[in-house]
This record gives C-alpha cells, structure tokens and sequence, in this order.
C-alpha cells in the first residue's frame, strides 16, 4: 500500500491549511486506497484571523499542529520526527498557512525563508525521487525550499503575476495552467494544480486536486 504524507498548516485559509483543499486530498487518496500520515509543525501561528470578519484577532494564538489536528480528525505528527522513509510521497495542500506557517512567502516574498524542517523533508523529497504534490499556494514552499539548488523546479499556481514573479525570482519555473489542470516536472516527480488560487467553486477545485492526486499516486508506482 503506498503511503503519503500530508503537511497541513493549520486549520482555516486564511491562517492555515485550506479545509477544502484537505478534505479533497484527503478524500481522494482514501478512495485510492492510500494510507495517509497528516504532519504539521509544532510551532504558533503567524497570527490568528478571525474568519468571519477577516481580521486578527491580536491577542490570541494557535499552534500550527494543534490546529491541524482539527482536519485530521486527531493527532498529527510533528514534521520533526517525520522521515523520509516514513512514506512514499509528500503533498501539501495550499491555504495561507502554506505561505505564513510553513514559510514567510506572505510577508517577505522572494526573499523568504522556511520552517527548517519542511525545507530539509521537501529537499529529502527530491534527492530520493520521492514524488510531490503541491497545490494552490503551496508551490512557493518548494521554491523557497530549493532557492539554492542549482535545479529550477517547474511550478504552477495558476496565472497570478506577482505570486509568478516570486515563484521566478527565488528560481523556480512557473507555469501557468488552468484550474483544472496540473503541472507535471517530470524529472523532479513534482505535480502542481492551481486549486483556489483560481477556483470559484469548491467542485472546480476538487477537479485539478483529484488529478494532482491520481498523477502523484501514479509516480509512486
């Protein structure tokens, strides 16, 4: 049976891992017959949004795993104690928390940096061909996760030019697609899908992320 880990951030868009974008994912490798393992790191929160109104709530902090666990169902595991002989392939779904928690691309753009151990598993990932899916903003953890290799990951996030700009400017090769469709770089085994970064509905998101699924699934083979 092929095991996948998935990387949540959090619980929410705009602080944390998209819930749809999860429950897809999660959805699609349960029908698969995957066994899945969700990890999260143990660290607070970039902030906290309320997502009723959009704004922070200033006085109050969430930890990233904790949070996590609350897709999950239950415990998740600390991406520290996470290897990669543990699994077969990573996925990380988007939402904002990819992007604040995961690493600081929301605040610091090109020039950002990455929480230590997701940067050393996705670098894992890669040197030992085991394959990955990144979907909505995620790609940009990959980018800052390879700044320096000399390799250029190809990467879609959609059509966004600033977020494309970044994605370029760190090294990677963007892409663009639509949301139904994903990019495959081949020889790195790093499948890419737009997901709510052009999504209008939760059904046009779940098109390209259950094809992102399939493709990773396929590349573990």
């Amino acid at each position: 049976m092929v095991k996948v880990a998935v990387c949540l951030s959090g619980c929410g868009v705009f602080d944390g891992t998209e819930i749809h974008e999860s429950v897809i994912t999660l959805l699609a490798l349960d029908r698969a017959g995957a066994e899945v393992v969700c990890c999260a790191p143990n660290v607070d929160q970039m902030h906290v949004i309320n997502h009723q109104h959009g704004l922070v709530m200033e006085d109050e902090s969430r930890n990233v795993m904790v949070e996590s666990a609350r897709i999950a169902r239950g415990p998740v595991v600390d991406i520290e104690e996470l290897k990669p002989a543990d699994f077969d392939a990573l996925i990380l779904p988007g939402g904002f928390g990819a992007a604040k928690n995961l690493c600081d691309f929301a605040s610091e753009g090109a020039d950002a940096v990455g929480h230590p151990a997701v940067m050393e598993l996705i670098n894992d990932c890669l040197e030992q061909g085991k394959p990955l899916g990144l979907m909505c903003i995620a790609p940009v953890v990959a980018a800052v996760a390879t700044r320096k290799s000399p390799a250029r990951l190809e990467l879609t996030i959609g059509t966004d030019i600033d977020t494309n700009a970044g994605l370029e400017a760190m090294g990677a090769q963007p892409r663009p697609h639509a949301v139904d469709e994903i990019h495959v770089d081949v020889e790195r085994k790093v499948v890419t899908t737009p997901a709510y970064m052009l999504a209008e509905s939760i059904s046009e998101a779940a098109t390209g992320i259950e094809k992102l699924v399939d493709k990773v699934l396929e590349l573990c083979a």
